[in-house]
């Protein structure tokens, strides 16, 4: 008998320092660490590396050529060798308020951060996340203020034949409160998927910082997966732990738009919604803005606020559709029911950023209102962050 128990007592012993090393084993290494005057120090332990560096978008960017023309890159950065194994990078200057995104390349090989657990997925490629607080990029922040619920939902498409997965968020107080709210249906991009307004957009922060200082009206947010090609996001779907890809098809051919309305219909029959026109807005960045430009303007009774972010406008020359079909008389219909907000938001730099010009004098022409906001930088969730925050401060009021 005493011996099972100092057997046992070993066994629970090997366990527990097995459990401590899990705990204690990734310690040693401080990194990424924000100084007192926001500059922020990289630091790997490689010691069989010849060479080690970072790339991310607090670096200065480099212009590179895509399918869509020259864009910007995140910026690469040497770390130097400062002994026993351990590299290290010190960017010159502080960083301006933001949330930064970075990965690390080991003799070419890129991985992440080891010694920052903070990673985020976009599309296919993953990356080490921080945060230099201030200004603006508060909003980004998790604060002590009242906190929304943010749940996956399957809704069924009578149009697609299938159940689909959405994200939703319901503002502090909803389980309790017993009103009724309005809901903003919030698109993402090519490639991304129902998890990337909370993920990299940050918009629960977004929506709970902002409604609790009185800046923007509690509100239901809806965040379905545009990709009709696909379910629900990769890993949440049946089909299982695919690789992500932004190729998929049925992106931008008229299909997303055509089954919206089950997406609206399962909303205001499963949530405490006001169901009017003046109740609903509509927003989404990239191809998410292309979705939101012609579902809002296929459904004009709909939605009386459209946000376009860095949007795509024109379908492709190939795209046949009854969707895009007479869009200047459907855009007509749209503003002769005048709209409460239609809203543009864009980078200097963005690729789309001529699309956007000409469309925007298209309205012009056709002395159709809108509100224009330019931002410096290019395609990126920086941008599309500052976006939404401006953009729902000014909804449902």
């Amino acid at each position: 008998m005493k011996r099972f128990i100092l057997f046992a007592a070993l066994l629970a012993g090997g366990f527990a320092a097995s459990a401590q090393e899990a705990i204690w084993g990734g310690g040693e290494v401080v990194s990424p660490e924000i100084l007192p005057d926001n500059r922020v120090t990289i630091r790997v332990l490689a010691p069989e590396a010849r060479k080690v560096e970072v790339t991310g978008d607090f670096l200065p960017a480099q212009r590179v050529e895509t399918p869509f023309g020259q864009a910007d890159a995140a910026g690469v950065a040497a770390l130097v060798p400062v002994g026993n194994g351990l590299w290290k990078y010190t960017t010159p200057a502080p960083l301006a308020p933001e949330l930064y995104s970075y990965t690390i390349l080991v003799d070419g090989f890129r991985t992440t951060d080891p010694s920052n657990v903070y990673a985020i997925r976009d599309v296919a490629s993953v990356s080490n996340v921080f945060l230099i607080e201030g200004g603006r990029a508060d909003l980004y922040r998790v604060d002590d203020v009242p906190h929304g619920t943010v749940s996956h939902v399957w809704y069924p498409s009578s149009v697609l034949g299938e159940d689909r997965r959405m994200t939703v968020y319901t503002p502090a107080g909803y389980e309790n409160s017993g009103r009724k709210y309005p809901v903003l249906y919030l698109l993402h991009g090519m490639g991304g998927d129902e998890e990337a307004w909370v993920s990299l957009g940050r918009a629960a922060q977004i929506l709970d910082n902002l409604i609790a200082a009185g800046e923007a009206v509690p509100m239901i947010v809806v965040m379905p997966n545009g990709n009709v090609a696909r379910q629900a996001a990769p890993g949440a779907s049946p089909l299982g732990l695919e690789r992500p890809t932004p190729q998929l098809p049925h992106t931008m051919d008229g299909v997303m738009e055509t089954h919206f309305p089950d997406v609206v219909k399962f909303v205001d029959t499963h949530y405490r919604t006001v169901r009017r026109k003046e109740a609903r807005a509509i927003a989404g960045l990239s191809m998410g803005g292309f979705h939101a430009l012609h579902i809002s303007k296929q459904y004009p009774d709909l939605f009386d606020y459209v946000g376009l972010f860095s949007a795509a406008v024109e379908p492709d020359a190939s795209v046949s559709s009854p969707v895009y079909a007479d869009s200047d008389g459907k855009l007509a219909l749209q503003f002769s029911k005048a709209p409460k907000l239609y809203w543009i938001g864009i980078g200097s730099e963005d690729f789309l950023y001529k699309a956007n010009e000409e469309y925007r004098c298209k309205l012009d022409g056709m002395g159709y209102p809108y509100t224009y906001y330019e931002t410096g930088g290019g395609h990126t969730w920086r941008n599309w962050r500052i976006y939404l925050s401006e953009f729902v401060r000014l909804i449902f009021k």
